[in-house]
């Protein structure tokens, strides 16, 4: 199963559950790493399976949350190829925090809390 998203930059708390989390929800995998020779951030770039689109992922030491994103930035819209299935995983997995049944879609929270918006393929 595909998700076709944008680039978005996340700040996380947890890099390795969040990692975790994109990979098992949404089927992505680790395109690049970049950390400092301090440890004190690192950034790991997620994809899709084409690499097409990618999320940034910024994980930053003496971070206790994550950063104030602004109204927009943490809203990602991801469009599964499949549909039922999309909708199958996350309901198995519990991460379903609200659904819209009028217009189709549903939202999950990442672990930072953050809803990602899955909604169908449009034509």
């Amino acid at each position: 199963m595909t998700f076709l998203i944008d680039h978005t930059n996340i700040n996380v708390k947890d890099l390795d559950k969040s990692l975790d989390f994109y990979k098992t929800a949404l089927g992505l995998h680790e395109v690049k790493t970049i950390e400092d020779k301090d440890g004190a951030f690192k950034l790991v770039f997620i994809s899709d399976e084409k690499e097409q689109h990618t999320i940034e992922l910024t994980w930053l030491k003496d971070r206790e949350a994550p950063y104030d994103l602004g109204d927009n930035e943490w809203h990602i819209c991801f469009r599964p190829d499949d549909y039922k299935a999309a909708y199958k995983l996350h309901k198995d997995m519990g991460c379903i925090c609200y659904e819209n049944k009028d217009m189709g879609l549903y939202f999950i929270a990442d672990p930072d809390g953050y809803w990602l918006e899955i909604v169908p393929q449009r034509s």
